[in-house]
C-alpha cells in the first residue's frame, strides 16, 4: 500500500513523540522515584493517592491480577510503611487500604521535586516565545490524550 507523504508525515511524527515521551518519563523518574518498588507496587500506590481506599481484591481487578498477587505487593508497601489496613465499615470481613500519612508526604515531595526539575528545564532551555509555543503544543497533547 502506497503512503501519502501526510501519512509517512504522520508516522515520523508519531513514532519521535512516542520516543520524546518516553525520554521524558525517565527524566521524571530520575528527580524522583517512589522508594524501590515494582512497577506493580507503584501502581498501587498510585491508585490508592487517586481513587482512595480499596480493598485487595479492587486493587487486583485494577491491575488485572489475581488477588493472591495483589496480596504480595500489598504486603511490601505495608512492611515498607506504605500503606495500612481498617476494616470495611460496610464489609468487616474485607480490609481497606489506605496511604499512610508518611506515604502521602513522599509522593508529594516527589512530585514537587520532579516539577521542580521540569519549571528549571522549561525556564532554563526556552525562550518566552518557545515557552508560548510549548502551552499551545500541550493543549495538542492534551487532545490527543483525551481522544
Amino acid at each position: 500500500m502506497n503512503e501519502t507523504p501526510a501519512a509517512s508525515s504522520s508516522q515520523a511524527l508519531a513514532s519521535e513523540l512516542r520516543v520524546l515521551i518516553g525520554r521524558l518519563r525517565r527524566r521524571l523518574r530520575e528527580g524522583a522515584q517512589v522508594g524501590d518498588f515494582t512497577p506493580s507496587q507503584v501502581s498501587v500506590v498510585t491508585f490508592l493517592e487517586r481513587e482512595g481506599p480499596a480493598t485487595v481484591t479492587t486493587l487486583a481487578k485494577a491491575e488485572g491480577v489475581r488477588p493472591q498477587s495483589m496480596g504480595a505487593n500489598v504486603a511490601v508497601l505495608e512492611a515498607a510503611g506504605y500503606i495500612t489496613g481498617e476494616p470495611d465499615p460496610n464489609d468487616g470481613r474485607q480490609t481497606l487500604l489506605t496511604l499512610t500519612p508518611s506515604a502521602r508526604v513522599e509522593i508529594a515531595t516527589g512530585r514537587a521535586a520532579r516539577e521542580d526539575w521540569l519549571y528549571r528545564a522549561i525556564t532554563t532551555n526556552l525562550d518566552d516565545s518557545e515557552q508560548r509555543q510549548l502551552a499551545s503544543a500541550i493543549e495538542l497533547l492534551k487532545r490527543i490524550a483525551n481522544s
